[in-house]
């Protein structure tokens, strides 16, 4: 558990990952993002925008640079979470480099539960475009109308009738459901609401396109749409898919989802990391660069303290998170889940208050749209409450101390 090296194989791919995202990918980030702006449609891309991102990728795909997200399987790169986890972090520190190697959210979620538990006609049909990088996938889970933090609260409702799955019910902050290219939505229902708690939900794959699906229109975090990535809010109206399109099988939606969020949770905090280091970069650049009462913004009030506390909490983070991908290797997802959650609940909130201290060395061009740290600083807090609020994960983590210490906590 305390052996926290990467293997060699890991390290070479590290070396080849930060090396690729230096010459290829940060090269085009500026103009990817510049020729999407102002276009009439933003749930669109325009002209040659995709094909530059599709150039990069091509070239990561021919290096083998592609599908190294899932951890010991056929089709990926089968790397430990460990190795995952440095790699993440360099990842993180570009917005486009995750998706230029098919290692982005919410694709990796999804791509490891087909590749997990899809049936062989599902793979064909999802997973192997998905893993080719051909389309892009949501996770239809949670409800405006419920706490969806627990999975046994959703009320989506699907009804088997002659062979199909009759889907009703509301979903809002769908992340990803408003790319165009978004094509399959992994939708979390209630299919036996008078089972077992944890037996009454299944997850169906709901084409976008099928008839009845009506994406009703984007979720705004702090104002920004996020077009044309989008979290979308989405009613499912007599929504009819074949009976085979249920995953693993009846009442076992729970049971998926867990499986689903060990490593997608502590991707998010991998990739954090990468985030965190970023703004402390530009945090620098700032405070080094620009002068105020006669010398640098670095040097006034207690800015190096400020620097300093950004670089000790980023090598803190790091440690916890490469602690909780060495347990899910060494454990399995389940039984590391307190490593994930204490991860969870800490890294976006740090990383949130690092990103703070850099728009305020930044001033008020920290806060416009002339820095990233705006758009870093609404992902982040996003991430306090997408996986689960901090309060679940501080949840995990409070009852397994007080399990350690011999007692019981009431439920």
């Amino acid at each position: 558990m305390n052996d926290l090296r990467m293997s060699d194989s890991g390290r070479a791919l590290y070396d080849r990952v930060k090396r690729f995202v230096a010459e290829e990918v940060d090269p085009i980030t500026e103009q990817f993002f510049t020729m999407g702006e102002g276009r009439e449609d933003r749930w669109s891309y325009v002209p040659g925008q995709l094909e530059l991102l599709e150039g990069v990728k091509d070239k990561a795909r021919a290096q083998g640079l592609w599908n190294f997200f899932l951890p010991d399987a056929e089709s990926g790169e089968g790397l430990k979470n460990l190795d995952y986890a440095f790699i993440a972090g360099v990842l993180g520190k570009n917005p486009l480099a995750s998706e230029c190697m098919n290692c982005s959210a919410p694709d990796t979620g999804n791509m490891e539960v087909l590749e997990r538990v899809g049936t062989p006609a599902q793979k064909q049909e999802w997973l192997v475009p998905l893993l080719e990088g051909k389309i892009r996938s949501a996770f239809a889970m949670t409800e405006p109308g419920h706490a969806s933090s627990d999975a046994r609260n959703i009320r989506t409702e699907a009804v088997l009738e002659k062979g199909e799955w009759v889907i009703n019910g509301e979903k809002f902050y769908i992340s990803g459901a408003g790319d165009p290219r978004c094509k399959i939505l992994i939708t979390m229902v209630q299919t036996n609401p008078d089972g077992p708690r944890h037996s009454q939900q299944s997850q169906i794959l709901v084409p976008i396109d099928t008839p009845g699906v009506e994406i009703v229109g984007p979720m705004h975090v702090f104002g920004d749409d996020d077009a044309p990535h989008g979290h979308m809010h989405i009613k499912f109206n007599n929504v009819r898919v074949p009976e085979d399109n249920i995953l693993l099988g009846e009442g076992r939606g729970f049971e998926i989802s867990q499986l689903r969020l060990g490593p997608g949770r502590i991707h998010h905090c991998m990739r954090s990391i990468g985030v965190a280091e970023r703004a402390l970069d530009l945090m620098i650049r700032r405070g080094g660069s620009r002068e105020a009462f006669g010398q640098p913004l670095a040097l006034l009030g207690k800015n190096l303290e400020v620097i300093s506390r950004a670089r000790i909490d980023i090598e803190a983070m790091r440690l916890m998170v490469l602690k909780a991908a060495k347990a899910m290797d060494v454990m399995g997802n389940k039984q590391a889940r307190v490593w994930v959650s204490m991860a969870k609940a800490y890294v976006p909130e740090i990383v949130c208050r690092i990103i703070d201290e850099a728009i305020q060395i930044h001033g008020a061009a920290g806060v416009s749209q002339w820095t990233p740290l705006s758009r870093m600083y609404a992902n982040q807090r996003t991430l306090r409450l997408a996986d689960g609020p901090d309060e679940v994960h501080h949840m995990v983590v409070g009852r397994n101390e007080m399990g350690n210490a011999g007692y019981k906590p009431q439920r």
